[in-house]
């Protein structure tokens, strides 16, 4: 069992959940963090029966996570590539052209709801019921990130096709019932919570329609209690148990179409929001719908996330993130020691090469990776490395992400630039050479 937070810190974790479910008026409010496998600490505010982590609540977006993650398993089967047309899977739709890997990424230029009446307020029908047409296009493809519930409900559609069965089966087949996740339906098992939403400028409230909402379920359909958003944390942890391969993980979290080295940022990669909060790189989603708040977030340099429920449409603040700041405050990770660790290449390739005259570092970081970087308190780009079979190495991130790096014993070759030894070493295949008369 993890072990509870410190009741100081418990203090500090209740005083804001309570400060955030009174100032947002919500009717009530469920939240908790996560460390070491589990939920450490959780509380319940407002109208919430107890145990508070096993009332329902529901989970909106964080729907289309769970979405992307069997579109992910049948990726690593073979079954489908993230740069297949959707048209080879799902034929018939107006973005036939447009790939699996931009729809996962709210790239695919879709308009960002379905046709019709409002699909998170009525009840949803089949594809064709949809009828969709050219309309529904809004964009180009790959052209700029648009939030799209229309692209993952065509997600949903192509999911319960590749399996021959519905989307909600698929995903508790795959997804909710390997990890645990038995409170987590389609539709609301009791207790669960009424959807509500809270007059501005008065303190009474509403109830909110919840009906299945279709092909669009693959959008926002879920519901689930605290415990089990909990564990879903853990899963974006790293404990993904048989559901996903760890890399297959670690894919899905590099942000798409953005600088993800910029002081603060908001991006998408496939199918998990990503997002630099007070220095922190989490990894999640939010989720909204009629009636509904939910956050589940993760900082995976610390191993901890933080999860929220609410039933009201709209005025309450992310709860999640202060939480996890104030974990990090109170309870700081410890770091395992540092230890001696072999260098993948030998001590006489690491050290400073010149791109230009530019000085740069190449180091081992442990793991069998390498590092290449402007020395300290020099501004440039920066990499890591990882093997390939045929002994040349792979960009991590970075600019380099992806590109080939060449290790020879007078430069390094990586992407046509090449490093040298000594600023524009003349013995070096400099692209277009130097200087026959040298420095002067």
């Amino acid at each position: 069992m993890p072990e509870p937070v410190l009741p100081s810190t418990a203090r500090t974790l209740l005083a804001r959940t309570a400060r955030v479910q009174r100032e947002g008026r919500a009717p009530s409010l469920v939240a908790g963090v996560v460390r070491d496998g589990g939920l450490v600490w959780s509380a319940g505010r407002g109208e919430v029966p107890e145990p508070h982590t096993d009332v329902q609540y529901r989970l909106g977006s964080i729907s289309k996570t769970v979405t992307a993650v069997v579109v992910m398993r049948l990726r690593d089967e073979g079954a489908l590539h993230l740069d297949d047309a959707l048209d080879r899977h799902l034929p018939g739709t107006p973005l036939g052209d447009r790939t699996i890997g931009q729809l996962l990424s709210h790239l695919a230029g879709a308009s960002a709801e379905s046709p019709g009446g409002w699909w998170e307020r009525t009840p949803g029908g089949s594809l064709a019921d949809l009828a969709l047409g050219e309309k529904d296009v809004v964009l180009g493809a790959a052209r700029r990130f648009h939030y799209s519930n229309l692209g993952f409900g065509l997600l949903g559609e192509l999911v319960a096709r590749a399996r021959g069965t519905s989307w909600e089966d698929a995903v508790t087949a795959e997804v909710l019932a390997p990890l645990g996740m038995t409170r987590t339906t389609p539709q609301p098992v009791a207790p669960a919570a009424e959807g509500r939403a809270v007059h501005p400028w008065a303190d009474v409230v509403l109830p909110e329609p919840e009906h299945h909402a279709g092909v669009m379920a693959a959008a926002g359909q879920l519901w689930a209690p605290l415990a089990d958003l909990g564990r879903f944390a853990t899963f974006l942890l790293g404990d993904t148990a048989d559901v996903l391969d760890p890399a297959t993980l670690e894919e899905m979290t590099v942000p798409a179409g953005v600088d993800s080295s910029a002081p603060g940022w908001s991006a998408y990669g496939l199918g998990v929001q990503v997002l630099r909060v007070d220095e922190r790189t989490l990894v999640g989603h939010g989720g909204s719908m009629p009636g509904f708040l939910a956050g589940v977030f993760v900082d995976r340099e610390e191993q901890t996330g933080a999860v929220s429920l609410a039933n009201t449409t709209s005025g309450l603040d992310t709860v999640v993130f202060g939480l996890l700041a104030d974990l990090r405050a109170a309870e700081p990770r410890i770091v395992e020691p540092w230890t001696p660790s072999p260098s993948p290449v030998p001590l006489e390739d690491l050290g400073v090469w010149f791109w230009g005259p530019g000085p740069y570092v190449l180091r081992s970081v442990g793991g069998g990776l390498l590092h290449l970087g402007p020395i300290p308190g020099r501004v440039g780009r920066a990499s890591r490395f990882a093997r390939r079979d045929d002994g040349t190495w792979v960009g991590l991130d970075g600019y380099f992400a992806g590109e080939r790096l060449t290790i020879a014993e007078d430069h390094l070759d990586l992407g046509t630039f090449i490093f040298t030894r000594t600023p524009y070493d003349p013995g070096a295949p400099v692209p277009g050479g130097v200087d026959e008369h040298g420095w002067r």
